[in-house]
């Protein structure tokens, strides 16, 4: 039966006709109110494409909820604020119609009748919304669906019953059902109303602080709950401390907790102060069972283990672990969830994870992290290609600092990209086998192998320092020369130290000004497209383990190795370092020539390590005649006794070119 309405109320000049069941129009029409596709009984207009869904003609004007008693929601035909406005529910964008608060709060229009209908138990108008179980419907890839948690108490779905997400709610069944009021030890003065979180309070049991969700509050003394944290019972049986019960309390001194060996700032843990046993409360109520992506086999909780060593990881763990019975493997609650491979910054190619690795697999055994060996026994990250090996808890330690790579993404073969070769054709060879007369990328004309060093300065122009040793030159003397293993640089590189993942692309002809040394330059770059920075070809060549000749053992590139430079008398944060002995160097002096000139001396001047003369009088600088510290590196002549700064060797010899 088909019914007129009047549309004064409803801001529609015509007026709206009931429709009971849907006809093709109407099939396609959306609802001027929320924006959706009409699909219930609604009201249309004969006159023009103006619909309403039945639910949205009839929303009040204002809605007094009682998640929110403080203020009315009042329904607003657009949104009250300049940009963008969310729904605090469903964290949809609100292009329509909205429920608003003075405080900051907004709905859908379906978004409010839906709680509304949740905190006044009306649980049988919410037929129409179906439920579904996630362990039977939930699709496989569908990372939505996996990463999809409940409004209510934030945690996943899990396989508890839900509110269907096909209509833009993620609720649990259980937290529908939740009390609208309860008491709760911790706060006797009043009870504790389940609210919105409009106020972004903070929990007092595990001091997180959520922006969107349901409280136990009182609003009066700014006391709240999350829900998962107002459920959790006051005092506990745990298998890990069987002697005594755990009392939840007060964490007045950021305890240890015994399982994950972590400190937390929670404000409340589960504690027996006689013998000061703790855990979090996270670590005390572990599922049984759980399942990974990354492993083919379910885990089971184990516990009661005094002690054992992760095979995942190869640290040590108490207490309570996860098993593998097929597997044979005890592993961390922490790393089940290891992700199978990740990309560093050190390294081009992507790294995988390993339980254990074959003696004959591994010949590095040294952490790319840390310099400190890493036992193949237990797990670690590792890539075949390079013998790059690493520590878990190293590869893994900065979150910014390692991404996670799908298998599914992984295409194509790496070292094709890297293997791009400068030289475009090899057009002689001696007896040995050395190139003698090339075909070069950044050259029109071939050029030959020559050793023919001159008195004059000649500048390499791929690095664009001086050449001291034997080099390609152009056959037809267009004053074009290149070092040999400038010659060789690759035309893509990746550059650990960077920080994007791209390849640079050797590029010439540019002036530009280095990134990482913030000098002028005019030789070979590699660019970074990302970013578009240059690094000249000094910088590039400098790996983050390397040998260098001032010193016996090779070092490796420490982020928090905080010290004094053995180069230059500095103290930085960051430097490269020796693991055999107390031996920094920091980044620009590891890139100092070996070999350079100066103006004012006619002799090339080496890079020296350490004073040979004890002599006083040496002990200057013989271009800004101030005082030499013996143990610092300087430049040298061994013919004339010269000896200068570095810095001021290359100042001015920068300032030259």
């Amino acid at each position: 039966m088909d019914m007129e309405m009047e549309s004064q109320n409803l801001e529609h000049i015509h007026p709206l006709v009931f429709n009971e069941e849907q006809s093709n129009e109407t099939k396609k029409a959306k609802c001027s109110r929320c924006g959706e596709v009409v699909s219930d009984p609604s009201f249309s207009c004969g006159e023009c494409e103006f619909s309403l869904h039945k639910k949205c003609a009839e929303a009040p004007s204002k809605i007094d909820h009682p998640y929110h008693h403080h203020h009315p929601l009042v329904l607003l035909p657009e949104s009250p604020y300049v940009g963008s406005c969310y729904c605090d529910f469903c964290y949809k964008k609100c292009d329509f119609f909205v429920y608003h608060c003075s405080c900051g709060l907004d709905f859908h229009i379906k978004c409010a009748l839906f709680t509304l209908s949740i905190a006044e138990q009306k649980l049988q108008e919410l037929n129409h919304i179906a439920t579904k179980d996630p362990s039977v419907f939930l699709e496989e890839g569908n990372k939505e669906l996996e990463n999809a948690k409940c409004f209510g108490c934030w945690l996943p779905l899990g396989e508890s019953r839900y509110f269907s997400v096909a209509c833009g709610f993620n609720l649990h069944i259980k937290c529908a059902e939740l009390p609208h009021e309860i008491n709760h030890p911790f706060h006797k003065e009043h009870p504790l109303v389940l609210q919105f979180n409009i106020k972004r309070f903070s929990c007092k049991i595990c001091g997180e602080t959520r922006p969107r969700g349901f409280l136990y509050c009182c609003s009066a003394c700014s006391f709240a709950l999350h829900i998962k944290c107002a459920q959790q019972p006051t005092k506990i049986n745990h298998l890990s401390h069987r002697r005594h019960p755990l009392v939840l309390q007060l964490n007045s001194g950021n305890l240890l907790s015994k399982t994950c060996q972590e400190t937390q700032h929670e404000k409340f843990v589960y504690c027996c102060s006689t013998c000061n046993f703790s855990l979090h409360t996270e670590c005390a109520f572990l599922p049984p069972i759980v399942k990974d992506k990354n492993h083919q086999h379910p885990f089971t909780l184990f516990q009661g283990q005094p002690s054992f060593v992760c095979n995942a990881c190869g640290l040590e763990g108490n207490y309570i672990a996860y098993i593998c019975s097929t597997c044979n493997l005890m592993i961390h609650t922490k790393c089940i969830s290891i992700p199978l491979i990740i990309g560093v910054r050190r390294h081009y190619h992507p790294i995988y994870h390993n339980y254990f690795i074959s003696e004959n697999e591994s010949k590095i055994r040294d952490c790319s992290f840390c310099d400190v060996e890493v036992n193949i026994d237990y797990g670690s990250y590792y890539c075949l290609r390079c013998n790059f090996i690493a520590h878990v808890k190293c590869a893994t330690k900065y979150r910014d600092r390692y991404y996670i790579i799908e298998a599914k993404d992984i295409a194509g073969n790496h070292d094709d990209d890297l293997g791009v070769n400068p030289i475009t054709c090899v057009i002689e060879q001696n007896e040995s086998g050395e190139m003698t007369r090339i075909k070069h990328f950044s050259h029109a004309h071939d050029l030959i192998l020559s050793d023919n060093v001159v008195e004059n300065d000649i500048t390499c122009d791929g690095c664009m320092l001086l050449i001291l040793d034997s080099f390609y030159c152009c056959t037809l003397q267009c004053n074009f020369f290149l070092h040999k293993v400038c010659a060789k640089s690759p035309r893509k590189k990746h550059l650990w130290f960077h920080g994007c993942q791209e390849l640079h692309i050797l590029v010439v002809g540019y002036l530009f000004k280095c990134s990482i040394c913030e000098y002028d330059c005019g030789g070979f770059s590699y660019k970074c497209n990302k970013f578009n920075v240059h690094i000249c070809l000094q910088c590039s060549v400098i790996d983050y383990r390397t040998k260098h000749p001032g010193h016996q053992h090779p070092i490796l590139y420490n982020r928090n190795q905080h010290g004094r430079c053995n180069g230059c008398g500095e103290t930085w944060r960051s430097q490269f370092s020796c693991k055999h002995c107390d031996f920094n160097l920091d980044f620009d002096c590891s890139r100092l020539p070996l070999t350079t000139r100066h103006k004012r001396h006619e002799h090339p001047l080496a890079l020296a390590y350490h004073e040979g003369n004890d002599y006083p009088k040496y002990h200057y600088c013989d271009l800004c005649e101030k005082e030499r510290d013996p143990n610092l590196w300087f430049y040298h002549c061994a013919i004339c006794e010269f000896s200068a700064h570095p810095n001021c060797v290359l100042a001015i010899y920068i300032d030259k070119g």
